[in-house]
C-alpha cells in the first residue's frame, strides 16, 4: 500500500489555520482520499493533557527547555499513535503544526539553539516529516487582532509582540532555506482569497499523486 501524504499547516496566531485545514479536508474528501486531521501539541489523550499544561497560565513558571521537551513528548505520542499508523495505512494526514512550529517558537521565539531542536526532531520522529509545509503568513499586528475576540489569551498567546515578530521571522527564514518543503501563502487577505490558494495547492498535490 502506498504511504499517504503528510501535510503540516504552520503560522503565528490568527493566520486562519483551522479554516484552511477545513478546505484541505474538503478537497481530499471530494477526491475520495482518506484523510486524518490532528494537531500539536495534542492529537492523543495524553498529548492533549500536555497541551493543557503548556497553555495554562498557572503560577509555576515553565522553563524554556521544559517547554521544548513537553512539546516533543506530545509529538512523540502523536507520531507513534496517530500520524505514522495513518500514513502507513495509506491515509493522508493534515497536522495543525509540527516540528517547524518548535523551530519557530522555541528557537526563533525563545532563543533555544536550532541544533537542539533539530536533534530532538531526528530522535523523536526520524524520517516522519511533512511532505508539504503550508506556511500561512500575516503581520503580527493583524494576527493578534484577529484572535483578540477569542477571550482570555493562553500562556503562549500572552507573549509580547516582539516574541511573535521573532517567531514569524524564523518561519520565513525556514521557508527561504527549504523551498522544497515550504509553500508560503499570504494570509493578509480575505479568507476567501486565501482559501482559493489553498484549494489550488491541494488540488495540484492530489494530481501529482494520482496513480
Amino acid at each position: 500500500m502506498k504511504r499517504g501524504q503528510f501535510i503540516s499547516v504552520e503560522g503565528i496566531e490568527g493566520v486562519g489555520k483551522s479554516s484552511n485545514i477545513e478546505v484541505l479536508v474538503k478537497h481530499l474528501e471530494d477526491a475520495e482520499i482518506e484523510v486524518l486531521t490532528t494537531r500539536e501539541p495534542g492529537g492523543t489523550p495524553v498529548a492533549e493533557d500536555i497541551r493543557k499544561l503548556l497553555k495554562d497560565r498557572g503560577d509555576e513558571p515553565i522553563p524554556e527547555i521544559a517547554e521544548l521537551l513537553m512539546m516533543f513528548a506530545a509529538r512523540s505520542l502523536n507520531v507513534c499513535n496517530v500520524i505514522l499508523p495513518a500514513l502507513e495505512a495509506g491515509k493522508w494526514v493534515i497536522c495543525d503544526r509540527f516540528s517547524d512550529s518548535s523551530r519557530a517558537y522555541q528557537s526563533g521565539g525563545r532563543g533555544l539553539p536550532m541544533q537542539t531542536i533539530d536533534s530532538l526532531a531526528g530522535w523523536v520522529h526520524g524520517d516522519v516529516n511533512p511532505d508539504l509545509v503550508i506556511l500561512l503568513d500575516t503581520p503580527v499586528d493583524i494576527g493578534m487582532a484577529r484572535i483578540s475576540s477569542r477571550g482570555a489569551p493562553d500562556r503562549i498567546e500572552s507573549e509580547k509582540h516582539e516574541f511573535f515578530e521573532r517567531v514569524r521571522e524564523c518561519y520565513l527564514d525556514l521557508a527561504i532555506r527549504e523551498p522544497e518543503r515550504f509553500v508560503v501563502i499570504d494570509a493578509n487577505r480575505s479568507l476567501h482569497e486565501v482559501q482559493d490558494d489553498v484549494g489550488l495547492l491541494i488540488q495540484q498535490l492530489i494530481s501529482d499523486n494520482l496513480p
